[in-house]
C-alpha cells in the first residue's frame, strides 16, 4: 500500500528517461498508488450501489444494468488492483530492509503497518458497525464491543484494512526469511532483461491452473481463516505477485519494462475487460451466481483463467501506462501522492459516512455513484492530509 512502503528504492543505475524526484522516489510508481487508492474508494462504492460485493453499507436498487455494470467493473477491479499494490509494495522492501537492516526494518513496519491495523481494528470500525447496525437497538456499545463485535471470529483486520495485515504478514516473513538464510552479500541492482512474452504467458497460466485447484476447496468470498479476516482464494495471485516484487527490485523490471510490451499486453487486457460479458455467460453466472466462485464446477477454471490473465495483463499495462505517460510530479500529484496512504486507512468510514448522509437521494445508482465518487475522493484526500497535522503521525503515516 502506499505508505506501507513509503521509501522509494535507490536503484544503481537510474534508467534514462524515467523520473526520479530528488529523494530518489521513482514518480510514476507514486502515481500508480494514487490511482490505485482512488481506484479503491470507486470500488467499495461501486458495491455500495450496484451490490456486488460485500460492504458495510449497500442500498440494494439495482436493476439488471446496474447488476451487470456493477459486477463488470468490480469483477475487472478485483482481479489486479489489489495484487499490483502488493507488487509495488514489495518492490521496495529489499531495499528498505538493506538500509535499515532487520530490526530498525521490523520496527518501521510494525510501526507504518500495525499501528493504523489496530487502531481501524479495535477502534474505529467497532464505532461504524455499531453505529450502522446496532444505534438503533437496545444494546449498549460496552455490550457490543468486544462481546458481538468479535463474535464472527474475526480479531483483526476488518475491512478494508485486511490489506495492511497482509502485507505486514508479507514483509515479517520475508525479513524472517532473509535473517535466516546464510548471510552474504547483496546484490546490487542492475537492469536485467524484462521477461519474454512466453514467460509472462506461463506465469498467467500457472496463477490460473493454481488459482483453480485453490478454489476446489476455499471459494471465492469465502473465509478460510476468520481470525485474520482473510480470504484464501484470491491469494495465489497476492503471494505471486508479491514475489515479483521483490525480484523486480533486484532486477529494475519497472523501469526496464520495453515499450513493445508494455503495447502488448495493454491490448491483451484490453481484450480481457471487453471478454466479461461473454465469459459471465458462458458459465451461466446470469442464473448461478456460485458455480464460477470454485468448488467441483467447469465455470470455476474458466473465471480463474480469465481473472489471471486479466491479471497478468493490466499489471504490465498499468505499469507501462504510468511510465510512459505519467512520469512527473505536478502540484497535484505533490497533494496526492503524501496523502494516498492515509486515504486508504480512512475512506471506508468516509465513504459509509457520504453514502448514508445522501441515502433519501432517489437517483439512479450509477449516477448516484458517479456523482458521490466526485466529493468522496477529494474528501478522503483532503481529510487525509488534515489527518496528517495531528502531531506525532508522521512517524506511522
Amino acid at each position: 500500500m502506499a505508505g506501507a512502503a513509503s521509501e522509494a528504492g535507490r536503484p544503481a543505475r537510474p534508467t534514462a528517461g524515467v523520473g526520479l524526484s530528488a529523494a530518489g522516489r521513482v514518480l510514476f510508481v507514486d502515481n500508480i498508488r494514487v490511482f490505485l487508492t482512488i481506484l479503491v474508494i470507486l470500488h467499495h462504492l461501486m458495491i455500495t450501489y450496484a451490490g456486488t460485493g460485500g460492504f458495510l453499507y449497500k442500498e440494494g436498487r439495482q436493476d439488471a444494468v446496474v447488476d451487470a455494470l456493477g459486477g463488470w467493473f468490480c469483477s475487472v477491479d478485483q482481479a489486479y488492483f489489489m495484487g499490483l499494490f502488493l507488487l509495488i509494495s514489495a518492490y521496495f522492501v529489499p531495499g528498505s530492509y538493506d538500509r535499515k537492516r532487520p530490526g530498525r526494518f521490523l520496527e518501521d513496519r510494525l510501526v507504518r503497518l500495525g499501528i493504523p491495523l489496530a487502531v481501524f481494528s479495535w477502534i474505529v470500525n467497532p464505532l461504524f458497525v455499531y453505529w450502522f447496525l446496532h444505534k438503533h437497538t437496545e444494546m449498549p456499545f460496552w455490550r457490543f464491543f468486544p462481546g458481538t463485535y468479535f463474535s464472527g471470529g474475526e480479531i483483526i483486520g476488518q475491512g478494508p484494512l485486511w490489506f495492511v495485515e497482509v502485507l505486514l504478514i508479507f514483509t515479517v516473513v520475508y525479513a524472517l526469511l532473509r535473517l535466516v538464510r546464510p548471510r552474504g552479500p547483496e546484490p546490487p541492482v542492475a537492469a536485467t532483461s524484462f521477461p519474454r512474452d512466453r514467460e509472462l504467458v506461463l506465469l498467467a497460466l500457472a496463477l490460473g491452473a493454481a488459482a483453480s485447484l485453490l478454489r476446489i476447496v476455499v471459494p471465492i468470498d469465502s473465509y478460510s481463516f476468520r481470525p485474520l479476516n482473510l480470504q484464501f482464494g484470491f491469494f495465489v495471485s497476492y503471494v505471486a505477485l508479491f514475489v515479483v516484487g521483490l525480484v523486480a527490485y533486484r532486477r529494475d523490471w519497472l523501469r526496464g519494462l520495453p515499450d513493445r510490451t508494455g503495447r502488448c499486453w495493454l491490448r491483451v487486457a484490453v481484450v480481457f475487460v471487453l471478454l466479461w460479458p461473454a465469459m459471465m455467460l458462458a458459465v451461466g453466472a446470469l442464473t448461478d451466481k456460485t458455480s464460477f466462485k470454485g468448488g467441483l464446477h467447469w465455470q470455476s477454471p474458466v473465471y480463474a483463467f480469465w481473472e489471471a490473465f486479466l491479471c497478468v495483463s493490466m499489471c504490465i499495462a498499468v505499469i507501462y501506462f504510468f511510465r510512459r505517460h505519467l512520469d512527473r510530479r505536478g502540484r497535484v500529484a505533490a497533494f496526492l501522492v503524501p496523502n494516498a496512504y492515509t486515504a486508504y486507512l480512512i475512506h471506508a468510514p468516509v465513504i459509509l459516512t457520504l453514502a448514508w448522509e445522501v441515502r433519501s437521494l432517489t437517483w439512479y445508482p450509477l449516477l448516484k455513484w458517479a456523482l458521490v465518487s466526485l466529493i468522496a475522493v477529494p474528501l478522503c484526500f483532503g481529510l487525509s492530509a488534515l489527518v496528517r497535522m495531528i502531531p506525532y503521525t508522521d512517524r506511522v503515516l
